[in-house]
């Protein structure tokens, strides 16, 4: 489906605020185990939450019996078709549906049908998708004022996604073993020899697998690539995308490529993975021996840059990784002088909480690596995940945690 929305914005910092509300919502939808009572929530949820990002007025759920749809369930005001309306089968916007999986469609579109909709109580732009195996659903959101579409196909390809792996998730039991396996032989098993610098990394997932990732890539003698990324959520559906990730940021990296064409590639790669669970944020750098460092930050946290007595957040690049293809991305570029360290983390690390619900923290972080000054890499990872566990005492962990340093000598 082609696009006319607007501008990407330079950076992800407004995607990673709809896109943590949206994980919130995603989170209490998979708690639910019964499949309509996880469907109707859908329709619930985003009517009376998403207002503002994603102007959907009303919803309306369709299931499948036989060749035909019905509808089950509607919510938000305006009258329409009662509960059991059979949408016609040959109708241009049901089929469109059904073939793409997601669509937007407008008031004066060729598949747009004035009657059929005004019967349905549609008379605005609507938003559907097709979900289960074999489409036996559909949801329709009704979207007032000016279409937020890019926004909008970021939120329902995330809902698309999280309804298809709860629909198969009994076939998914077995793969939890294998993906441990998997994802314990792509992540390093030790820092890499690189003249000039001294690096080490640490990963631990609160499940038995994470949506942690982290990377080196040796691209030349003169050149090195480091990755630290984070799938939303956790436990197996992050994995899953983690080792699509870090499988595809090996086939699309190249000393002769540059690292946004790379990440552009990386994107695409993403966007088509059929068992990515949401969307992923990435940064990924490129370091030189004399110090040059050229990176791309695709919604991640921004990487702290320690130098002397100042901080430099590494924040240039674009948005999260998956959602857009088309999106695009711009590169950061900074030269290390001796001394300078570079410190990469997740979310999991500043968002870790005590018992009485306080984050860790970045003003926390910012303190740690002060008193780490002159520490070695592996010396600072360290210091890090004791801080972090000293802070927490005995509240549980909820989410991945991944720290990255790299120290110029």
């Amino acid at each position: 489906m082609k696009s006319s929305s607007p501008a990407t914005p330079k950076t992800g910092t407004d995607y990673k605020r709809l896109y943590k509300k949206l994980e919130s919502a995603l989170d209490r939808i998979e708690r639910l185990e019964d499949v309509s009572a996880m469907l109707t929530g859908i329709v619930q949820i985003f009517v009376s939450e998403f207002k503002d990002e994603l102007g959907f007025e009303n919803a309306r759920l369709y299931r499948r019996e036989g060749e035909d749809f019905y509808l089950c369930c509607r919510v938000g005001p305006g009258d329409g078709a009662p509960i059991g309306y059979r949408v016609p089968r040959d109708y241009p916007a049901h089929r469109r549906t059904l073939e793409e999986g997601l669509v937007i469609i407008r008031p004066g579109d060729a598949d747009f049908d004035a009657e059929i909709e005004r019967s349905i109580g549609v008379s605005s732009t609507f938003a559907a998708i097709a979900i289960g195996e074999g489409n036996t659903h559909v949801l329709a959101f009704s979207v007032g004022g000016e279409a937020k579409e890019q926004n909008i196909l970021y939120s329902l390809s995330a809902v698309r996604h999280v309804v298809t792996l709860k629909l198969e998730q009994q076939k998914l039991t077995g793969i939890l073993e294998e993906s441990r396996i998997i994802q314990e032989s792509l992540l390093p098993a030790a820092p890499p020899r690189f003249e000039g610098y001294d690096i080490d990394g640490r990963s631990r997932p609160t499940e038995i697998v994470g949506g942690d990732l982290f990377d080196y890539l040796p691209l030349s003698g003169d050149l090195l690539g480091v990755a630290i990324a984070d799938a939303s959520g956790h436990g197996l559906p992050a994995a899953l995308l983690a080792r699509d990730v870090i499988t595809g940021l090996r086939v699309s990296t190249d000393a002769n490529l540059k690292v946004v064409r790379s990440i552009e590639r990386l994107n695409g790669v993403i966007h088509r993975a059929a068992l990515s669970s949401k969307f992923i944020s990435l940064f990924y750098g490129e370091f030189e021996r004399n110090g040059t460092l050229i990176y791309c930050n695709a919604g991640h946290n921004p990487p702290l840059l320690r130098r002397a007595r100042t901080f430099e957040e590494l924040d240039r690049g674009g948005l999260v990784l998956g959602p857009n293809p088309a999106a695009r991305y711009e590169r950061g570029h900074i030269h290390l002088r001796p001394g300078d360290t570079v410190v990469m983390y997740t979310d999991g690390l500043v968002e870790r909480k005590d018992t009485r619900g306080r984050d860790f923290g970045l003003p926390r972080l910012r303190r740690l690596l002060r008193q780490t000054d002159g520490a070695t890499a592996h010396e600072t990872v360290e210091a890090l995940f004791a801080a972090c566990d000293r802070h927490a005492g005995r509240a549980p962990s909820r989410d991945d945690i991944t720290v990255v340093v790299v120290r110029k000598l």
